[in-house]
């Protein structure tokens, strides 16, 4: 018995099925019973909402999820190697837990379930980001969205939770700051892992922010990527491939155009979006 439930340790379960963590899959298997119990209980009461996990692997922080109460568990997962495990840790578990084959990129969480929905991952490293600014910029991420709890590599995770001024704040930064609420909870040491990988993880929560902005998303994301594509410019030249009247967009930010991206505030951005709509609706109507 493996200390949370009556399956056998992961370890010996890994033996018995000769598994062996890949890195094109940006696998990292995770054995630490007080870790995953941990990263499980942080991500608070797993009994209301429908859970969803990307990347389970051999499912440490599955069993840890389904022992901390989860009533509905979905792990989506595309190594079939691991799909036996997982099978078995079902069979333990009956009516709780669904397992979906498939690449994560491809599915909707929202498509899975009529309820809420917790997403609480140890993120595959090389979707990480993708799948995040994903889940951030759904349509329904602010009423069906309950929380994210994921692991990332540490500097994404700095990149997720910090604000201006720092190196670290960049396009991810604002998004997230838009979106939600985040904060970084524990750093994970690299010896946690099988393999180790070669940087140190920590765990960031965030939660969707309510009424927020209405600003169009693709001003958002190109004002953004003006500003931080030259963030070592100042933003009077960096913003010039917006062509749009300087003038009106430093007015519109109470800037004065000698600021670099990594200056400015959220608010800053979202009035920087709202003046470019503005801008090129008139030129429209002239």
């Amino acid at each position: 018995m493996s200390g949370i439930d009556d399956l056998p340790p992961l370890r010996e379960v890994i033996a018995q099925h000769g598994l062996s963590a890949r890195k094109e899959l940006g696998q990292n298997f995770l054995f630490d019973l007080n870790l995953t119990g941990r990263i499980a209980r942080a991500a608070g009461n797993l009994s209301r909402a429908t859970i969803i996990e990307i990347g389970p692997g051999p499912g440490g922080l599955t069993r840890a999820m389904l022992a901390a109460g989860a009533k509905k568990l979905i792990v989506i997962e595309r190594d079939q190697r691991v799909c036996p495990i997982l099978e078995e840790i079902s069979a333990a578990y009956p009516g709780r837990m669904q397992i979906i084959e498939a690449d994560a990129l491809e599915i909707d969480p929202v498509s899975l379930t009529d309820g809420p929905i917790k997403v609480v991952a140890n993120l595959p490293y090389n979707v990480a980001t993708p799948l995040l600014t994903g889940w951030l910029t759904h349509k329904d991420w602010s009423t069906r969205f309950e929380s994210l709890t994921l692991m990332f590599q540490r500097e994404v995770a700095d990149r997720i939770t910090t604000g201006p001024g720092s190196k670290t704040y960049g396009r991810l930064s604002v998004l997230c700051a838009w979106k939600a609420e985040r904060r970084k909870l524990f750093d994970v040491s690299r010896s946690a892992f099988t393999p180790p990988p070669k940087v140190t993880s920590s765990i960031v929560q965030l939660v969707p922010r309510q009424n927020v902005r209405d600003v169009p998303l693709g001003l958002f994301e190109e004002v953004t990527r003006s500003a931080f594509g030259q963030r070592r410019k100042m933003v009077r030249q960096s913003l010039k491939g917006l062509d749009v009247s300087m003038e009106a967009l430093l007015d519109a930010a109470n800037l004065k155009g000698t600021e670099r991206a990594e200056e400015l505030a959220l608010d800053q951005f979202l009035d920087l979006a709202e003046a470019v709509g503005r801008a090129r609706s008139k030129q429209l109507s002239d």
